[in-house]
């Protein structure tokens, strides 16, 4: 039995397979292994096997974490270099999983050392995961490693793709990397899929040479988290295992202490809680599935922060969605009531909004609608100022986003920033005007 086990959040999935005996097979597990553990304790499992298929650069391995607690056996390309006790493997090594076999097929182009996994029952192919090389609908991106290695690797992966799509039509296709991942081009929304289908329906594996695929590639490249570009060689160092971790309580004197020496408040609560009142200079990062990625994307990682959350917030999700990227200069949360003034940032009306339009959405989210005359700078483009002082009225898709921009704002200055209280369908149906498509 193959499990898999998605993080909406980050837009990936990892796999637990039910060995028999009571053991287990991880794949691509990351740091923040409690849906892993849930499912491996409700099923009588232990691990004994993790591993994965390439450096990630999104999330931290919690292979090294599964050998600590449980014993597992890292599995890993030899050609990564890792830098902890781990079982080194090359294209074509087998491993005998106890009445399976797990083989090893090189297929770079995500990374330089990427592996998939073909999971094997004799000479049946009961499943390829195949992480950042064939994902459902496209493939994982080749530009985090530097522009002169790029293409380079996109054509490689153009090989890896064709390897992988000569398996039988039949073979479940188990990626690491999915929608929402900022880790590929391309996707749809189904997190499995099989050898037949991609042939179908992936766009790159119908492209007709190497060239076009490379171009097709490299056109879906859009932005992302600048902790891509480390998190690689934090997991080839090994991540170091956890104890527990908690929230340590601050109070507002011991808060205000910290933002003096440059820390900075990341406050959870919902939008609408942010803007009646926050302290000043809060940065706003509601908690939902992508807190992870856009704390990772705004706040540097030797940089500390204080939380503010709402008490029915949940501390664990805070910790680990921080902890499976690498945040780790988590000072505490604030648990009194701030001594302080507050801020606000209005929530404006759709059909109220007024003056400039800021868009903070990803460039293709914005082309595909949007408010006429709206600017688009992504999120992630706002952390340096860069905009005039003049009255702004922030979006994004639903107002989660554009509340995080209008945060930013506010801490470089600007004092006539409101957020819309919706997305362009909001506006759209209050005006009843039409959105604009194109950039």
């Amino acid at each position: 039995m193959i499990i898999t086990l998605p993080d909406e959040g980050l837009g990936n999935s990892s796999y637990l397979v039910d060995l028999g005996n009571g053991r287990a097979l991880a794949v691509d597990a990351t740091r923040d292994l409690r849906a892993l553990r849930a499912q491996a304790h409700r099923r009588g499992l232990r691990v004994v096997f993790a591993a994965d298929t390439h450096l990630h650069a999104d999330f931290l391995s919690g292979s090294l974490q599964l050998a600590h607690d449980e014993g597992a056996r890292v599995l890993a390309s030899a050609a990564g270099e890792r830098l902890f006790d781990h079982q080194g493997l090359h294209d074509g090594d087998e491993i005998d999983l106890g009445g399976l076999t797990l083989r090893a097929w090189a297929t770079p182009g995500h990374t330089g050392e990427h592996l998939a996994f073909l999971l094997l029952e004799g000479a049946k192919v009961l499943g390829v995961f195949t992480g950042g090389s064939l994902i459902v609908g496209g493939a994982a991106r080749t530009d985090l490693f530097g522009a002169d290695r790029t293409e380079p690797l996109a054509r490689a992966q153009y090989a890896s793709l064709r390897r992988l799509a000569a398996l039988p039509d039949a073979t479940p296709v188990l990626p690491t990397h999915g929608a929402g991942s900022f880790c590929l081009a391309g996707a749809r929304a189904e997190r499995v899929s099989t050898i037949g289908a991609e042939k179908a329906a992936n766009p790159l594996l119908q492209a007709p040479d190497e060239e076009s695929f490379v171009k097709e590639l490299l056109a879906g490249l859009g932005s992302c988290p600048p902790y891509f570009l480390r998190l690689a060689e934090a997991n080839r160092r090994g991540p170091a295992p956890l104890a527990a971790p908690g929230l340590t309580p601050l109070t507002a004197a011991r808060t205000r202490s910290l933002l003096d020496g440059g820390a900075v408040v990341v406050d959870v609560r919902p939008k609408e809680e942010f803007a009646r009142g926050h302290i000043p200079g809060a940065l706003s990062i509601p908690l939902r599935g992508q807190f992870a990625t856009w704390l990772g994307w705004l706040v540097d990682a030797a940089t500390p922060y204080v939380i503010v959350r709402d008490p029915g917030q949940d501390a664990a999700e805070i910790l680990w969605q921080a902890l499976k990227i690498g945040q780790e200069k988590l000072a505490g949360e604030l648990a009194e009531a701030w001594d302080g003034p507050l801020a606000s940032i209005p929530l404006v009306a759709p059909g109220a909004a007024r003056g400039r339009i800021l868009d903070v959405r990803q460039a293709g989210e914005f082309g595909s609608g949007h408010l006429p005359g709206a600017l688009n700078i992504e999120l992630g483009a706002l952390a340096e100022p860069m905009l005039s002082d003049e009255p702004t009225v922030v979006m994004c898709g639903h107002g989660e986003r554009a509340m995080t921009g209008a945060s930013l704002l506010a801490r470089a200055g600007h004092r006539q920033v409101g957020v819309l209280d919706g997305g362009p369908a909001d506006w759209s149906a209050a005006t009843g005007r039409a959105l604009e498509a194109g950039r």
